[in-house]
């Protein structure tokens, strides 16, 4: 077995999942200060880290809010051949403005995200492109018009409970103002910073100074500023089946307008979900969830969905194979490192 599979091969631990836990809610803390927080040693903290990210298990990247560039974000469902759903797949992961890509559990179904900037290029794709191609079946397509949560590192809350609230607290970064991000501005010295934060965002200070041409100082700030205005996000990707958590599912649910909000903001606030907006089309609302079993997502819907008011429709889909996920590949569940 190759260093690079026995890396892939690594099991993670219970001071693992407190690890990626707190690099969810303070995604840059140094090792010093997270080893503080959770009784560990700077040395075995900075470690372990590194091994969850050779081992595909954990990403730290920037990312900048959508609207900042004028970006709408796109939930398409592609019916397709069951011996084409693959191929398919992977051919849309290799496009830049497809963040996210997923089989339905059944190889009948293609999901995915696409970002552009361009209408037309987006248009392209949706009404052109996949409608020519011969094993597509149909084709569906919703645009966020909302999110109620999604945008933020510790927004999946999977493992929230591997930390006492005295850790969570000390972590916990707290909320900036609710400032609109579209009033900023990227400068070419942003974009060599953000380009440098994709491939790392745990990068230094230093490193970004020299990506970017000026002084880590300077980066200091001006990212502190990009950060509080919500225009940059530091974010966490999992592989979450690695940790405990094999089971994705995708909710499409109908939703009185009067209730809308309030539906929105109950599944935003439960820990299973990673992901709720509002959307266009014939459901009006999407959450994903991350979870353990199918009978979590069954008491899920049960227990949760079921006692909320307004709710006319739910549509449960779960997925398969992951393939893109946050702009970044996947390999047998685990996270492909981007190449430098």
């Amino acid at each position: 077995m190759t260093q690079q599979s026995l890396a892939r091969s690594a099991t993670v631990d219970a001071v693992d999942r407190r690890i990626i836990r707190g690099l969810q809610l303070r995604p840059r803390v140094g090792f010093v200060r997270l080893g503080e927080v959770l009784g560990l040693s700077e040395q075995a903290t900075a470690r372990r880290y590194r091994r969850l990210v050779r081992s595909g298990v954990l990403r730290i990247f920037g990312v900048v809010n959508p609207k900042v560039v004028g970006e709408a974000a796109w939930h398409v469902r592609v019916r397709c051949r069951p011996d084409a759903a693959e191929s398919l797949a992977n051919a849309l992961a290799r496009r830049d403005d497809i963040v996210w890509v997923g089989i339905g559990a059944a190889g009948a179904e293609v999901l995915f995200v696409v970002r552009s900037l361009t209408a037309e290029r987006r248009e392209a794709l949706l009404t052109r492109t996949l409608p020519r191609t011969s094993h597509v079946l149909d084709i569906s397509a919703a645009v966020v018009l909302h999110y109620f949560t999604g945008l933020r590192a510790d927004d999946w809350g999977g493992l929230a409970d591997h930390l006492t609230a005295e850790e969570d607290a000390a972590l916990r970064m707290p909320p900036g103002p609710r400032t609109d991000p579209r009033g900023i501005e990227l400068l070419p010295t942003d974009v060599a910073i953000l380009d440098a934060l994709q491939r790392d965002g745990r990068a230094t200070y230093a490193d970004l100074g020299a990506a970017a041409g000026i002084s880590p100082g300077r980066v200091a700030r001006r990212l502190g500023t990009l950060i509080e205005r919500r225009a940059v996000t530091i974010d966490a990707d999992i592989a979450a089946a690695a940790i405990g958590f094999p089971v994705h599912a995708y909710l499409f649910l109908r939703v009185s307008p009067s209730r809308l909000q309030e539906v929105g903001e109950s599944l935003a606030e439960r820990p299973e979900v990673g992901m709720a907006a509002a959307i266009s089309g014939t459901h009006n609302l999407l959450a994903t969830l991350s979870c353990r079993s199918l009978f979590d997502v069954y008491t899920f819907t049960t227990e949760q969905i079921g006692r909320l008011d307004g709710v006319r429709d739910l549509e449960v889909g779960i997925g398969g194979r992951v393939v893109k996920q946050s702009g970044g590949l996947l390999d047998d569940g685990r996270l492909v490192l981007p190449a430098d």
